[in-house]
């Protein structure tokens, strides 16, 4: 049930020395004004909704159900939120969860790590973070790395994200590094809205200078969740493994610590990093998931063969015709069940069945299809 897209030999090295042990889960919780751009992101239907699409994940992946939650789940366009997912395997493997805020326009609603970081502008404008607050995000990304891999080095970390837009920051990211990304990414929509991407982040590159410094590229178009995943990654590798949890954005902060790594002459163990995600975005024709990761070799691009072709609920069907894909580490976590307690599709498939019968149970309003 588990797909190795790239670098097969690595990748079987990584799960030979990781994947029998337990993960510890990160979530990295960021906001840009760009998931507000109407038609930018299916994770909300408006644009008031998505401001607080990254606060309600991360309180109904630590409280669950959303009956009187401060911040309900919002309505997507089509499906349900990819925490259901995430929720549903952390509890069932009792994985210690970890939430850090980057940078949010309001405080989240469950205990998290502020990092003191600021929510970015658009893209468009090329000044979506000051420098100094992407090198302030980037030093406690370094620190925590290094906090969460030493109390973790019989595990490994996997380091997830929560940013609306964060796919069109990522383009914004590996455009800005030189890699040619354009076509390439992938979106919460069905088919991809690369015309919408491409012209924000060009728009943005062309107000600014960033030279393809990898600090001032993420100031000009990035999101404060990269730099921190990029740090925490860079400093865990020292003693760990790391798995980024994502497809696009994950493969962008992957290009970012190469470029950091190189110009800062930052020691990382690419042998402990690779980037998981799932097959709904590894395999969406309207994006080129693998072609991306091959561009940054030597990244291994694992997902699982998770399906919900045959689920009782149309919210979960929708994921087949294209609609969410991924978010807050879903297909991560159905990796690291799949690697340590060996569950199978049917298995994986009744845990997070049952997670959506239970809220339905406590009243929550799943959007239907």
């Amino acid at each position: 049930m588990l797909t190795v897209y790239t670098q097969s030999d690595q990748a079987l090295s990584w799960i030979e020395r990781h994947g029998h042990c337990p993960p510890a889960f990160v979530c990295v919780l960021g906001f840009t004004d760009t998931g507000l751009i109407p038609g930018i992101s299916a994770a909300g239907k408006t644009p008031a909704d998505r401001k607080f699409t990254a606060i309600a994940d991360a309180e109904f992946l630590i409280r669950g159900t959303t009956a009187g939650a401060t911040y309900p789940l919002p309505p997507l366009i089509s499906g349900v939120s990819p925490v259901f997912i995430t929720k549903a395997l952390v509890d069932a493997l009792g994985t210690p969860v970890y939430l850090f805020n980057s940078g949010l326009p309001v405080p989240p609603s469950v205990a998290a790590i502020d990092l003191g970081g600021q929510p970015a502008r658009c893209l468009s404008t090329g000044q979506a973070l000051s420098l100094g607050t992407v090198e302030h995000l980037f030093r406690q990304g370094l620190q925590w790395g290094e906090k969460l891999a030493q109390e973790h080095t019989d595990s490994y970390l996997v380091l997830s994200e929560c940013v609306v837009g964060g796919t069109t920051t990522a383009l914004g990211v590996l455009l800005g590094l030189g890699i040619a990304a354009g076509g390439k990414v992938n979106s919460s929509h069905p088919h991809c809205n690369h015309q919408q991407k491409l012209a924000l982040v060009r728009q943005g590159l062309n107000h600014c200078s960033p030279n393809q410094d990898p600090m001032a590229v993420v100031a000009a178009v990035g999101d404060p969740m990269q730099i921190v995943v990029a740090g925490m990654a860079i400093a865990a590798s020292h003693s760990t493994g790391v798995m980024l949890a994502g497809g696009t954005q994950m493969l962008a902060v992957y290009a970012l610590i190469q470029a950091l790594a190189q110009q800062r002459d930052l020691r990382v163990d690419f042998s402990r990093l690779v980037v998981g995600t799932t097959k709904w975005v590894c395999e969406d024709t309207s994006g080129d998931t693998v072609g991306l990761a091959n561009l940054l070799s030597p990244v291994v691009l694992l997902a699982p063969q998770l399906s919900f072709a045959s689920s009782l609920y149309p919210q979960l069907r929708v994921y087949e015709q294209g609609f969410v894909k991924e978010g807050v580490g879903a297909g991560a976590m159905a990796i690291a069940a799949q690697l340590y307690k060996n569950w199978d599709q049917d298995q994986l498939l009744e845990l997070i069945e049952n997670l959506i019968a239970r809220e339905l149970g406590q009243g929550l309003e799943i959007p239907q299809q």
